[in-house]
């Protein structure tokens, strides 16, 4: 398939672009500046330029599926939260159903089942997240939501635990490596379509997992 990545040159995406490379699709990086472009070749993408708060509805053209994991940053306020991992994600949703692009797996958080039960400065960034996953779900797509728990840099392990519940305090976190290995392997199980993922580190294989067998 040709997938568009939004948010290609985030933790995630970095990681997620040579995986469905490797995987055999067609991976689009989709970018805000162009200066960006390099990095996205690089890693075995057709990088085009989107913005979240403009226009990105040319960056989708010819897209079987679309991976939202896109985010306005930690360094952000509550105005790019809202702007950019609420309306964003909903307008990207939006022009899928447009566009008539079926296939989309959302990249949410942990917390977002239960906003106000996670940390009081998350709480903001988590209804963010949930309004737009709700959005997706109850859009017409074929979709999955991956909902991680803290990302961390360190190396994959190719293994993760779908029994997370909550946020978990400091100990529930796992690679942003197993994270973009998950979204590859979802759109290769029909049986993801649908489903809401809690994910976190673990010792079961990443298919076997969403297979049934963790």
């Amino acid at each position: 398939m040709q997938v568009a990545v939004i948010g290609a040159n985030g933790g995630i995406g970095r990681e997620l672009l040579p995986r469905l490379a490797d995987a055999g699709h067609d991976p689009v990086g989709v970018v805000r500046d162009e200066s960006q472009f390099e990095a996205v070749r690089d890693r075995g993408g057709e990088p085009r330029l989107g913005d979240l708060e403009g226009d990105f509805d040319a960056a989708l053209d010819g897209a079987d599926a679309v991976v939202f994991t896109a985010g306005s940053g930690g360094s952000t306020g509550a105005d790019k939260t809202l702007m950019v991992d609420l309306w964003g994600a909903r307008r990207v949703v939006d022009a899928c159903v447009e566009a008539g692009i079926d296939r989309f797996v959302m990249i949410s958080s942990i917390g977002a089942g239960d906003p106000l039960a996670g940390p009081e400065p998350l709480r903001p960034y988590l209804v963010a997240k949930r309004c737009a996953d709700d959005h997706l779900e109850q859009s017409s797509l074929d979709a999955t939501v991956l909902r991680p728990a803290r990302l961390t840099d360190a190396d994959g392990t190719g293994a993760v635990s779908l029994a997370a519940d909550g946020l978990g305090g400091d100990t529930a976190e796992i690679p942003r490596a197993d994270v973009a290995q998950t979204v590859v392997a979802c759109l290769d199980i029909d049986r993801t379509i649908g489903e809401t993922i809690r994910l976190t580190g673990g010792e079961t294989p990443i298919e076997r997992a969403l297979r049934g067998g963790d």
